[in-house]
């Protein structure tokens, strides 16, 4: 093995967190080293997950408002249509994203190294290389951003041909006729809206009652409604007893209460498992927690002072913005600088049609916070643009104290809702009150007038209340 080379910061796994850390360590003049196992950069994130599903995502959108444009156009999709002529622009879009990446690495003059790494102890990695050589590196602080990969469970026997994970579905040669989706999570909520919307009859199973537990219960009731008014179906409190490929034509899915499932094909969706088989933690004084991650506090610092870990691998949720907080949060611990508080205001986005997003508290977690809050709604029918752009089927929620005077949340679906929420997410860091969103002026037509709506809705309640209270 050659003599250790010396780094400040070295950095494993070239995904979103990795990145960020890496770029916020060589933004403060330290000497940075970043290590990624695959020839690209930019990890799952860019080359099997959200990448490539929201590519796919914009080609059903697109789709749709050929076929919504029905008076002028007589459109159909081909029968059999390749996947593949579905994703048409991701090699661009993944060629730009990776062009721009290692620009600003190199812009940056960080050290980008291929290879394995682990632990040889808590300060020293070492990293094999494609051509098989072994390089030691040493730094002061170690950023762990290895990403995950998804759980396959034993009892599904997942073959990457009939019986898919997410690394593999978009492998598919052809839009499939048929297919089962297990999991009710983010993942499996975002391929279920996009393969029913491209004419997949999509079944989404789950043990739960109904998906996307931790979301807002009114907007995941809205997401369902619309799921299955565009052909899909939801299986909720569900138990799975086998999942099988017939050999034929079908993959079979078992049900403990229900009829057996049919389908061309079936996409497991039950979540992700941390990728640290390959750090050789034990070596570093580190050990995992009984789920596979890797336990850190609210700076992502581990037992180990100076060994920090970020995204995916410290757990739920599995979001690229969370991770790039984490890995910028991290980098600016270790080097003793000022760290924020923006990890209290990461907005939460979910790619389905319709889109999904939430900043704060939403109506249930603040019902148990305080002893009546005012909840503002505005439907998406109220307002021009949503019946200009076909899409009136959208909610926003706003969450206000008892007194309809502090802001404490935001929730939407809806088209755009990913893009609506950061007006929410601003205000929220602002410490702004109710009326900031009527005094404020908003361009029309837009979907930000649903803000003023729901702003005016509290405070009519907020009158309403206090009227009975003074009776």
């Amino acid at each position: 093995m050659s003599t250790s080379t010396a780094f400040d910061i070295i950095v494993i796994g070239a995904g979103p967190a990795g990145q960020k850390a890496a770029i916020q360590g060589a933004k403060a003049g330290k000497r940075v080293a970043l290590i990624e196992r695959e020839r690209g950069i930019g990890g799952s994130c860019v080359y099997r997950g959200t990448i490539p599903s929201k590519t796919l995502r914009e080609s059903a959108l697109q789709l749709d408002r050929l076929k919504s444009a029905g008076a002028a156009f007589d459109f159909s999709l081909k029968p059999d249509i390749q996947i593949a002529t579905l994703l048409s622009r991701l090699e661009d879009v993944i060629s730009a994203h990776d062009t721009f990446m290692s620009r600003q690495l190199r812009r940056n003059g960080i050290s980008l190294l291929h290879g394995r790494a682990g632990f040889l102890d808590a300060h020293t990695i070492e990293m094999l290389t494609v051509d098989g050589g072994r390089q030691s590196l040493t730094a002061d602080a170690i950023i762990l951003a290895t990403g995950s990969r998804p759980r396959n469970p034993e009892n599904i026997p997942v073959d990457h041909e009939h019986i898919l994970d997410s690394d593999s579905l978009l492998s598919m040669i052809y839009l499939p006729r048929s297919l089962t989706i297990i999991g009710g999570g983010v993942i499996g909520c975002e391929y279920a809206s996009i393969f029913a919307l491209l004419g997949t009859q999509v079944t989404l199973i789950d043990r739960a009652s109904s998906p996307l537990q931790f979301m807002d219960h009114e907007l995941v009731t809205h997401f369902v409604k619309l799921f299955e008014q565009q052909g899909g179906r939801y299986l909720g409190g569900q138990q799975i007893l086998e999942v099988r490929w017939d050999g034929a034509a079908h993959v079979v899915t078992t049900l403990k209460d229900n009829p057996p499932v049919k389908s061309e094909k079936l996409l497991v969706a039950l979540g992700r498992q941390a990728n640290i088989e390959d750090l050789n933690l034990s070596a570093a004084g580190l050990t995992a927690t009984e789920k596979g991650t890797v336990s850190v506090n609210q700076f992502c610092q581990t037992d180990v002072p100076h060994i920090y870990a970020v995204g995916d691998m410290v757990g739920a949720p599995a979001l690229a913005s969370k991770a790039m907080e984490q890995g910028r949060r991290a980098a600016r611990h270790a080097l003793n600088l000022p760290v924020g508080d923006a990890a209290s205001t990461i907005p939460l986005g979910i790619y389905t049609i319709p889109e999904m997003a939430s900043i704060g508290l939403d109506e249930e977690a603040a019902r148990e916070r305080y002893r009546n809050p005012l909840i503002g709604r505005a439907k998406f029918e109220e307002v021009a643009r949503a019946q200009i752009s076909g899409a009136g089927q959208g909610l926003l929620k706003m969450v206000a104290d008892p007194s309809g005077e502090q802001l404490l949340g935001v929730q939407i679906v809806g088209d755009s809702a990913t893009e609506l929420v950061h007006v929410g997410q601003s205000a929220l860091q602002q410490g702004a009150n109710i009326e900031f969103f009527i005094d404020n002026i908003f361009n029309f037509p837009t979907y930000a007038e649903t803000y003023r709506i729901a702003a005016l809705d509290i405070l009519g309640q907020a009158a309403k209340r206090k009227t009975a209270e003074a009776a």
